[in-house]
């Protein structure tokens, strides 16, 4: 396997990303990594690599890549609660200018990359915001997208005239949402709205609730990184994909 640092042109600025790739001559599916809001670091990669490994173009770009390279910065330990809320106050602004007109201007740019890179139909996994941010993407190019992972999603059911939720009648990707436990971000009623919306436009979806796991439950370098969790979230997107796109076989 390969991986390496690029730069993606998009409409505002050059996006810096992580691309890993199989060894060999494939054919190789893609798969857009859409990271969550800590950025585009080692942990990041390393989740990109165990999924190229199984045979798949990976590109996972810095979605916060308008305020610089590393915009995040050094992750603090976030075990108690004053560092997370000062962590999180740093990242809010970021977050916040991630808008769906933001995503739509970046989205093209990153699947034609990808497609220029990989063989065959073109995948979606994202965490926390970038599930959010994965949901939009499969809204606006449903030609182009065929299936969705997303884990431990926030604020896909919100009063917003642009919430997620409410963008899903064009969706035609397979969806798999994972979400985690006691999550306020994501609630049991949201779940249920976005499931009506899902089931009213006719989407193929499956969703549940991973017990006992919190947000965040797959980022191996974060306190509430839960191994059962993050490994059963490996096993579902990878039948996921292998459904969806075709690619079935490690690489090794």
């Amino acid at each position: 396997m390969s991986s390496e640092m690029i730069e993606i042109e998009t409409a505002e600025a050059v996006a810096d990303a992580y691309l890993a790739k199989p060894d060999g001559d494939g054919p190789y599916p893609g798969v857009l990594f859409l990271m969550d809001a800590f950025g585009l670091r080692s942990q990041i990669k390393h989740m990109a690599d165990r999924i190229a490994a199984r045979g798949y173009v990976v590109l996972a770009p810095n979605l916060f890549y308008r305020a610089g390279e590393d915009p995040v910065g050094e992750m603090p330990d976030l075990s108690g609660a004053e560092a997370r809320d000062a962590f999180m106050q740093r990242l809010l602004p970021l977050m916040a200018a991630l808008t769906p007109e933001a995503v739509e201007s970046d989205a093209d740019a990153y699947l034609r990359r990808l497609e220029a890179e990989s063989d065959g139909p073109i995948a979606l996994t994202g965490y926390c915001m970038g599930a959010r941010v994965g949901l939009h993407i499969a809204a606006m190019h449903p030609a182009r997208v065929v299936a969705l992972g997303g884990f431990h999603a926030g604020r896909l059911v919100t009063d917003a005239p642009d919430s997620p939720h409410r963008s899903v009648d064009s969706i035609r990707a397979e969806l798999y949402l994972a979400f985690a436990d006691n999550d306020q971000s994501m609630t049991p009623e949201d779940i249920a709205e976005l499931e009506r919306a899902l089931d009213s436009a006719g989407v193929e979806y499956r969703a549940e609730v991973y017990e006992g796991a919190a947000h965040g439950y797959t980022m191996a370098d974060t306190p509430v990184y839960d191994a059962a969790a993050a490994e059963r979230h490996y096993e579902e997107l990878f039948a996921l994909l292998e459904r969806t796109t075709g690619a079935s076989q490690p690489t090794g």
